[in-house]
């Protein structure tokens, strides 16, 4: 056997030779991301090794595999695979002695990652599914659900009554804790989704759960795992017991609903692309793994198709799109495009396959939302202003600064508009001497040791151009223009840190549309909110969706010319 000790993260774990770094620190329970499955191509999980003293000179401690070393103050130009160690990306290294293990990630950027909790909030009237009530002459507390008795609780539970909606996203998870017998939100605790280490996107979940033996209960016991965790914490901030919490209301995309309730998603990835749940019923906790009152359960929202989940439903729910008289977008931009367009009463729903792009994971120096991480970007007579989270040095791009940094380069003429970064002896303005190479590709200088790739760019025009053509097919198929539009609400934790000038520039809303938009926050929490505070909510939506048309965008006639077309800046 051989012992592999994670230095940072205090963690030891053995093993037989011959395992991959990467599959070692998701046994020891150490997180690190592989956004291209393992496959050594994104570079983001990079680490350092030390072989340890007494390890015989004349047998290789660790072997490393076919790797792309990319981004970042871990990277080098040259590096042994000896025994005296070096930098190696930890899904392609095979172990073979006893090591010590570096990451490179920052064990504090869990901690100062900028997760959306707020969202729109409705005015409804208090009319939940729990009700509890004390019997004086037997001392006991008797808890009902939709008005049959469930459980009793010894001695005067009447006022602990407490739901939690879980908004499931596909990077980030937020829990918000709601007194039931009020309606009032108390508090929320958010943290990264751990199935993050395992896959990116969703079609790599998918794909991640069919093709690896045991990938299923994996991905759903990592996340569950997270839930009952994020739980305790808003537990321990109040003070509440996990005992006097009734009903959780998941929201997230139909993948992850699938994934949390340990179902497998094979259907989600082939075609007719059939849900294996619907949604708009309840589940018993125990049977979703959560540690909360035994009597309680989980809401699972209606499920609009295979790639518009229950997070939109909730979405519709909380913006009131549902029942909106003008011509509305709704957008939700992060991993997945979904959007739903709202016209004359009639609703159609799509979902683009945007990628890991706009989160930083494909981007040579993409990170989390950070301390360091650069989230604002903007040029001012050809001189950059920039500012990081958290005010640190610039260590990386985050989704909404990869945003600015794309849009303002392409209003300075930077980026050309097919992509292509303007050679550095035809640019004339004082930008020339921040374009430069990278790793011998072309590049533009961001800041001190940060970089955005001719690649880069490449991927960012592939997100931005899937979700444009959405929304063009979606407005093509009702027969509509997008000057005919009256608002765009734009949703989610990562969409809320967007600047609508960013949005136009790169070309994901198109100009016209600049002043009509609005951001409405984190919808997926609030809407979830709103499925516990209000039961008649559940009938209502379960109706609604009904209603919606969805859009496979692949059966849209020209949508893959219409997606080329919308590559341009």
């Amino acid at each position: 056997m051989i012992t592999v000790n994670f230095v940072q993260e205090n963690k030891k774990i053995e093993a037989r030779p011959g395992i991959s770094i990467a599959a070692l620190a998701r046994r020891a329970g150490v997180f690190m991301e592989t956004p291209c499955g393992g496959g050594g191509t994104c570079g983001k999980c990079k680490v350092k090794v030390v072989s340890r003293v007494g390890q015989p000179k004349t047998a290789p401690v660790y072997e490393r595999g076919k790797s792309t070393l990319r981004g970042g103050a871990w990277s080098l130009d040259s590096f042994s695979a000896a025994v005296q160690g070096g930098v190696v990306l930890a899904c392609q290294t095979r172990v073979y002695g006893d090591i010590d293990v570096y990451t490179s990630v920052d064990t504090e950027a869990n901690k100062t990652m900028q997760i959306l909790n707020e969202g729109t909030e409705l005015g409804l009237t208090l009319k939940n599914a729990y009700s509890k009530i004390y019997r004086q002459e037997s001392d006991v507390t008797e808890v009902q659900a939709d008005g049959k008795a469930v459980c009793e609780e010894r001695g005067d539970t009447a006022d602990q009554n407490y739901g939690v909606t879980i908004d499931i996203g596909t990077t980030t998870l937020v829990a918000a804790l709601l007194d039931m017998t009020t309606g009032r939100e108390i508090t929320t605790a958010s943290a990264l989704n751990p199935q993050c280490a395992y896959a990116q996107d969703v079609v790599s979940r998918i794909n991640y759960a069919a093709n690896n033996d045991g990938g299923l209960e994996l991905l759903y016991t990592a996340v569950r795992d997270e839930f009952n965790r994020l739980i305790g914490e808003l537990c321990r901030e109040t003070g509440i017991s996990r005992q006097h919490i009734y009903e959780v209301s998941y929201a997230g995309n139909t993948t992850m609903l699938h994934l949390a309730t340990n179902t497998d998603p094979y259907s989600l990835g082939r075609y007719p692309y059939t849900p294996a749940i619907t949604g708009g019923n309840t589940i018993p906790a125990a049977e979703a793994g959560l540690d909360i009152s035994p009597a309680g359960r989980v809401y699972l929202p209606p499920v609009i198709s295979a790639y518009v989940g229950p997070d939109i439903t909730a979405g519709v729910l909380s913006s009131g799109l549902y029942q909106a008289k003008k011509k509305i977008l709704f957008l939700d931009i992060g991993t997945n495009g979904e959007m739903v367009l709202a016209a004359d009463g009639k609703m159609t729903a799509c979902s683009t396959a945007a990628g890991p792009a706009f989160e930083g994971m494909n981007i040579t120096f993409g990170m989390r939302a950070g301390n360091g991480a650069i989230e604002y970007f903007s040029l001012n007579d050809d001189k950059v202003e920039l500012r990081t989270i958290g005010g640190k040095a610039p260590k990386g791009i985050c989704g909404s600064g990869l945003f600015d940094i794309a849009g303002e380069l392409v209003k300075a003429g930077i980026i050309e508009k097919s992509g292509r970064l303007q050679k550095k002896e035809k640019c004339t303005s004082a930008l020339a001497e921040r374009l430069t190479k990278y790793e011998g590709k072309s590049a533009f200088m961001v800041a001190e040791g940060v970089y955005l790739t001719q690649a880069d760019i490449r991927q960012i025009q592939l997100a931005k151009s899937a979700i444009r053509a959405g929304i063009e097919a979606m407005l093509g198929l009702n027969e509509l223009r997008t000057d005919d539009l009256d608002e765009v609400y734009i949703a989610g934790s990562f969409g809320y840190h967007l600047r609508p000038q960013s949005l136009v520039n790169i070309g994901i809303i198109p100009p016209e549309l600049q002043e009509k938009i609005k951001f409405v926050g984190n919808t997926s929490k609030t809407g979830g909110n709103a499925f516990l505070i209000n039961t008649d909510t559940r009938n209502l939506m379960k109706e609604r969706v009904q209603q919606i048309q969805s859009l496979e965008l692949s059966d849209y006639p020209g949508f893959e010319a219409l997606f080329v077309e919308k590559m341009s800046f």
